[in-house]
This record gives C-alpha cells, structure tokens and sequence, in this order.
C-alpha cells in the first residue's frame, strides 16, 4: 500500500526485499543490523500485530519506521496505545525532510486506533536529532522517567552500561 507519494518520495508498505537493502546500507555506514530483524518485523507485520512503512526516495529504500497497533512495553503495556518503533533514516537521506514524512505517515497510521501514540527514544548522543525531532512534533515524557533493557530504573539506582536499552518513554496526543 502506498500511504503518501509526491515527485521524489514515495511512504509504502515495507517489502521483503527492503531488509536486504537496509541491512547492506547499514552495514556500510558502520552499524551492524541483522537481517534476522527486519525479517521479524515483516513477521509481524503478516500476524497483524504492526505496519512497516518504508521510505523511498528517488526509486531507493531510504528509511523506515514500524507502528505497532499496541505498544507491549514500558509504561505503555496496558493502555491500548500504538508505539513507533525503530525509527531509521540511511545517513545519505538525512536533513530533506524523509524523516518527517515518515513520522507524518506513522502518526496517521496510528491515529486510526487511537488518540495518543507513543515511543521510546535512546539517551545516548547518537540519538539526539531523533530527540530533538521528537520534541518539535510535541511528543513530551510520559512522566516514568528513564527505563534500562524493559525496567523502570530507580532512584539512585546505578545503570552501568549507556547503551541502545537507556531509554525515556515520549508520548503524543494526536487529537482530543
């Protein structure tokens, strides 16, 4: 399904194919992603439980986002709220507006099963733009502070690893 397409960006349903492309483009800018991942999501995606949308700019997979219908996580666990999840735009698409789009489109998708949506954004530098983005478009902290690999984390409680599990809960209304 197409979800938005002007002359040099098209938001569509993410494909089979797609997770190759994105694990050989990942791989090239230094992360190392496992198809294996890609392939789990697409698994969901056929079990009804998310929409994978992909980005496509210039005929090329650009960036991606998966909205799963019900987060299953977190502070969020028993709301009924959708979650978007794994959030990624390729370094030579970035600052041309795909990221935005991609969120507009996710914010849609998920605005058909509820008025609030929610995410989870890493603390660690790397994602500061994703941060920062968040902010703009009026997602504010849910209030359960930061979390560490599912957990809410205490008080005074050391985190000794600062990694991709270090997270704060945002949430958004989307109307209402």
């Amino acid at each position: 399904m197409i979800y938005s397409e002007d002359e040099k960006l098209v938001i569509r349903d993410m494909n089979e194919p797609d997770a190759q492309v994105f694990t050989d483009e990942f791989t090239s800018q230094g992360w190392h992603l496992e198809i294996a991942g890609y392939i789990k999501r697409l698994k969901d995606v056929s079990e009804g439980k998310c929409i994978a949308l992909t980005a496509v700019y210039e005929g090329c997979p650009a960036g991606y986002v998966y909205v799963y219908l019900c987060a299953n996580e977190g502070p969020f666990k028993e709301k009924n709220w959708p979650i978007i999840v794994d959030f990624n735009v390729l370094k030579k698409y970035q600052r041309i507006g795909i990221g935005n789009k991609l969120m507009d489109v996710a914010e849609q998708v998920a605005s058909q099963y509820a008025d609030t949506v929610c995410l989870g954004v890493g603390l660690c530098e790397s994602y500061g733009a994703a941060q920062r983005m968040y902010v703009k478009r009026g997602y504010v902290p849910d209030g359960s502070g930061v979390w560490y690999q599912g957990k809410q984390c205490i008080q005074y409680e050391t985190v000794c690893t600062v990694d991709d599990d270090l997270i704060l809960f945002l949430l958004k209304k989307l109307r209402g």
